[in-house]
């Protein structure tokens, strides 16, 4: 099934609503919102996510810090930001992730930028990217082969998240400035395939 077929079956849904706790103007989509505010909307506070992995941004146009959004309920900014060391309390801009495939996805980690140095390649998740074996807390460039993961910047899946997909950049992150509009530092501690 390719992803047109996936989207006109409704494999992608999320509603959202203008405030926390699933409060004030709500929305349902199916398909990606580049800026929110374009359908009369100030900003979104809560989500329900009920098919397909999402990553919403805090700035229009797919900008700012991302976070994953996979099936469930976000009546809040704690409950998409978790344990995150950016705070946002409100997303403007949205999309389904296209690729992600829970149980086939591979990724390579990168010693250097540009694809150079040691490498390690992973199929799994991983809390702490030190206790299997990385032994910086720096991952300088990393290649999506399938799927889509989310990478932290701490161990234990927190600090900043960085959405990578095997559809975007044709999976090649080749620097960190590539993981993100807003990465901030290389810094990658664990990681983890993206659920759908």
């Amino acid at each position: 099934m390719n992803t047109q077929q996936m989207e006109q079956m409704g494999q992608f849904r999320i509603t959202v609503w203008e405030e926390e706790n699933f409060q004030g103007k709500r929305c349902e989509f199916m398909l990606e919102c580049q800026n929110i505010m374009e359908r009369g909307f100030r900003k979104i506070r809560s989500f329900k996510v009920e098919n397909g992995p999402w990553v919403g941004y805090e700035y229009p146009e797919f900008q700012g810090q991302q976070f994953i959004l996979e099936k469930g309920d976000y009546p809040c900014y704690q409950a998409w930001s978790g344990n995150s060391s950016y705070r946002t309390e409100h997303m403007l801009s949205f999309r389904p992730i296209k690729c992600a495939n829970h149980s086939d996805s591979k990724v390579t980690l990168y010693e250097c930028e540009d694809f150079q140095g040691r490498k390690f390649e992973m199929c799994d998740d991983y809390p702490s990217l030190q206790a299997m074996g990385w032994c910086n807390k720096e991952v300088p460039s990393i290649k999506i082969n399938s799927g889509a993961w989310v990478a932290y910047q701490f161990p234990g899946y927190r600090g900043y998240q960085y959405i990578l997909e095997r559809d975007r950049h044709q999976g090649e992150y080749r620097n960190y400035n590539e993981y993100s509009t807003q990465a901030h530092t290389n810094q990658v501690q664990s990681i983890r395939r993206v659920q759908h």
